[in-house]
């Protein structure tokens, strides 16, 4: 029986020193953070968490601190994502990340050599899942990023029964259809969880009860209202969050893309430094109009901050 997650999964920054060095010690208060804040679980070593951009032996570095802190807390699942495009690599960070307790891994696409169809894909992640029989694994789908274009239906017909421990997917595109499909694949078999911030309440609307997400870090209070409008038949209250979430996403384009989500976390009281090349990071001048920015969203209730 596949165990499914309902509620908030944050994707955690990867803390940064001014060295561009990572800050481990602040993993511990991160996580007290996500969970003072009702968030079920952290998604790390992601695309927020610049999984890509680190080196085997940091990635490992940060699965042991978070899955160090769950042993002491056991408040939160932590998913690591292993990679990649090498699954001979992935097989080795899916045995470590085991070792340290995570609670589950996830795969993402080769994103060099890419697959074309279903099989493909579902055979180039049962060479990782394999290595771990008892560990739960996802499938990481976002295909903006990996540029593999392969639909999860196929994936998961394909997959099903070929992956004995494939517990379900990430879902971090806007293929609505497709997620409604792998939402009914065998009687709602899988754990799909959505990975797209700016439109939760559509997907709740379809049945998604789990989510994933960058901007839970810093506004889990948002969301946990938008799931409860919803949940309660208030649709007109549950529209208005989800265009305050849209409206603060914005500025993440305005302000250059996924390295604003550091901005935010600073804005909240957790900083967690720059992001490394070649994301590029605000300058001080243009964080000072990000703050001027934020305020005028009229959102502070709605955002997490480590004060509170």
């Amino acid at each position: 029986m596949i165990t499914k997650i309902e509620g908030l999964i944050a994707a955690p920054f990867a803390p940064m020193l001014p060295d561009g060095t990572i800050n481990l010690d602040l993993i511990p208060d991160y996580y007290s953070f996500l969970q003072k804040n009702g968030v079920v679980g952290a998604f790390i070593n992601g695309s927020t968490g610049e999984g890509v951009s680190l080196s085997q032996k940091e990635k490992q570095q940060i699965t042991e601190a978070w899955t160090w802190q769950n042993k002491q807390h056991k408040a939160l699942k932590v998913i690591n994502l292993v990679g990649g495009t090498s699954y001979q690599e992935c097989i080795e960070s899916a045995q470590a990340s085991e070792e340290a307790g995570v609670d589950a891994i996830a795969i993402l696409a080769p994103f060099y050599f890419k697959p074309i169809t279903g099989g493909q894909l579902a055979e180039f992640c049962g060479q990782i899942s394999e290595a771990v029989p008892n560990l739960p694994v996802y499938f990481y789908h976002i295909p903006v990023l990996t540029g593999c274009q392969v639909s999860m239906f196929d994936f998961l017909q394909a997959a099903d029964g070929m992956i004995p421990n494939l517990a379900g997917i990430k879902y971090t595109h806007e293929d609505f259809m497709d997620f409604l499909t792998c939402l009914n694949f065998k009687d709602g078999k899988y754990d799909m969880l959505w990975g797209r911030d700016e439109n939760l309440l559509s997907a709740l609307v379809l049945g998604a009860r789990g989510g994933v997400g960058s901007t839970f870090n810093y506004a889990a209070p948002l969301y946990h209202q938008l799931i409860k409008a919803y949940d309660e038949g208030d649709l007109l209250e549950a529209r208005k969050l989800q265009q305050q979430s849209i409206d603060m996403i914005r500025l993440l384009g305005k302000y250059g893309g996924i390295a604003t989500g550091k901005a935010y976390m600073r804005y909240v009281g957790v900083d967690c430094g720059a992001f490394r090349l070649p994301v590029k990071n605000m300058t001080k001048e243009a964080y000072q109009q990000f703050e001027t920015d934020v305020r005028a969203l009229e959102m502070e209730p709605l955002f997490s901050k480590i004060q509170d």
